[in-house]
């Protein structure tokens, strides 16, 4: 598997940080709580696992891939499965509605049809500015 370890831990399999409490650098159990970017960024997408609307997607913007999202991962807000969304530098959080699979890799797809889907939504706090500044 590329990148075998991660500051100060080793890294056994893409679902290790959703295992367990996610501590595992000796700093992250000093300090009791989980430091930054936890997953390969290595590790290709696997595009058989992808979403019927992220397929779509891909066929509609005409892409071979989604390398613009390769870095979009499942994360946790206060406990809660979320997304994090760098336009806004804040979490989107998954609706309780949405079963998640306890598939790494799947639930990362699933956060980036959600990203997606919230970036697309009128909800989207750029659209609200976009409205209030546009010139024309």
């Amino acid at each position: 598997m590329a990148g075998t370890s991660y500051k100060g831990s080793e890294i056994e399999s893409v679902d290790q940080f959703i295992e367990g409490d996610g501590l595992d650098s000796a700093r992250e159990k000093e300090i009791g709580q989980h430091i930054g970017y936890r997953y390969d960024v290595n590790l290709v997408p696997d595009y058989t696992r992808l979403t019927p609307f992220l397929k779509s997607y891909m066929e509609t913007m005409g892409w071979d891939d989604l390398n613009w999202l390769e870095d979009v991962h499942m994360g946790y807000e206060e406990g809660n499965p979320a997304v994090f969304d760098r336009n806004i530098n804040g979490w989107v959080r998954v609706p309780d509605s949405i079963a998640l699979s306890d598939n790494q890799q799947d639930r990362d797809m699933v956060a980036r049809e959600l990203l997606i889907k919230f970036q697309m939504s009128e909800r989207h706090p750029l659209v609200q500015l976009r409205q209030a500044y546009m010139k024309f």
